[in-house]
């Protein structure tokens, strides 16, 4: 038997579906700069939290989280038909600020990086 819950399993494939509708598919330009990071769907298959980040920033605007606010019913529709499950899941996204803080850790270790390379060239 295998050792992933259902959910889990639903939450990737939903993942995948909502990536792919939303390059293909929706044609909203406030969203053309979204990618999706993960999801994570109740036990009982009925809501499912969409994770997601703008590409090259480190904030979300206000238009992303519209656009996909806007485009939440279409999604559900298609997922329900691609997905074929007896309920399509209620579809809630969030901004995934892990992005922006691994950013964040990077610029800083680029910054001690250099410190060092200056110092050392001091020497």
């Amino acid at each position: 038997m295998s050792s992933f819950k259902r959910a889990d399993r639903v939450a990737d494939l939903i993942r995948m579906e909502i990536a792919d509708l939303l390059l293909k598919q929706v044609r909203d330009p406030r969203i053309g700069s979204v990618t999706i990071t993960g999801v994570k769907v109740t036990d009982d298959l009925r809501t499912a939290k969409i994770f997601f980040v703008e590409i090259g920033k480190d904030a979300c605007s206000e238009d992303v989280q519209t656009g996909l606010k806007k485009a939440a019913g279409f999604l559900r529709r298609e997922l329900g038909r691609r997905l074929q499950l007896r309920f399509a899941p209620e579809l809630l996204f969030a901004y995934d600020p892990s992005f922006a803080y691994g950013n964040r850790i990077e610029s800083l270790l680029s910054e001690i990086h250099r410190e060092e390379e200056k110092h050392a060239a001091e020497d």
